[in-house]
């Protein structure tokens, strides 16, 4: 793969970003990427794809997700079913074969990107299933007997929210990065490409407003970079003025249209402890 990854004008890549992710093309391993929730992990898949104008093959992973299916699935049913009505497709087991995400990317004539997104959802066994696949880049269709190679490495990416440890095997065979969260220097140009033509005083107070949130202890859930930009199109649609987020008046700590920010009761029960706690001082 000689592309190289230099940002695009809708993400905002840090250098570190930049330098992991061309560092995966270079090794053709796996980029793993961890990092909050709402810090651009999915979106870097898709704005990589983009940079390097080549084909995205997203893979979403649930709980019930198995390896197997990103490689391929073997309708035993549909073929059962035509087989009852005398359909003549069931002589050719290869028409219940289902490609999965894998198998389409190898297929492909040029270098795709895979998104493997929030491999953490899965059972322990996923990584480890994949290990042989994602290290040779084939893998055996046991019902026709055909062994299925890529044409082109893929660049693989794949996100996890940490909410459970992979195994040491799988880790070995990836270059790691973790997005650390946006300082507000980076946070103001990520806000920037979104809105470009924001005012700098709303810009200033909304920025202020949520980074101090975030630093409130006891928060069970710190406001993202996602939900700090949906706020942002919020204040704008309700025509929010920055004086209004910079209110001096103690009673006012919880934010206008904070269900953008705050996403559970223990949150929102907290500011109002510190408005009840601020009242009585």
């Amino acid at each position: 793969m000689t592309q190289k990854f230099t940002g695009t004008e809708n993400y905002v890549s840090t250098e570190d970003l930049t330098l992991a992710v061309n560092a995966a093309m270079t090794l053709g391993r796996p980029l793993l990427i961890k990092g909050e929730p709402g810090t651009g992990k999915t979106q870097l898949a898709e704005e990589v794809a983009r940079s390097i104008n080549a084909p995205l093959f997203r893979w979403h992973i649930k709980s019930t997700t198995k390896a197997q299916q990103g490689l391929y699935e073997y309708d035993a049913v549909s073929r059962l079913r035509d087989s009852q009505l005398g359909d003549d497709r069931v002589q050719d087991i290869a028409n219940y074969i289902i490609k999965g995400k894998l198998w389409e990317a190898f297929d492909c004539d040029e270098t795709a990107v895979v998104l493997i997104d929030e491999i953490d959802k899965a059972d322990i066994e996923f990584p480890n299933d994949l290990l042989l696949e994602i290290d040779k880049m084939e893998f055996h269709v046991y019902e026709t007997r055909e062994t299925i190679a890529a044409k082109h490495r893929p660049l693989v990416i794949i996100t996890s929210n940490n909410e459970k440890e992979l195994p040491d095997a799988f880790l070995r065979r990836c270059f790691f990065h973790y997005i650390r969260f946006p300082d507000h220097d980076t946070m103001q140009q990520i806000v920037d490409v979104h809105f470009p033509g924001l005012k700098k005083n709303l810009l200033d107070a909304a920025l202020k407003v949520f980074f101090e949130m975030r630093e409130v202890p006891g928060l069970k859930k710190k406001p993202s970079t996602s939900e700090l930009l949906d706020w942002i199109k919020l204040l704008l649609a309700e025509d929010i003025p920055a004086d209004a987020l910079q209110s001096d008046d103690k009673n006012s700590i919880i934010p206008k249209l904070h269900g953008a920010l705050l996403k559970n009761e223990q949150d929102v029960h907290l500011f109002e402890r510190l408005v009840f706690l601020n009242r009585r001082k």
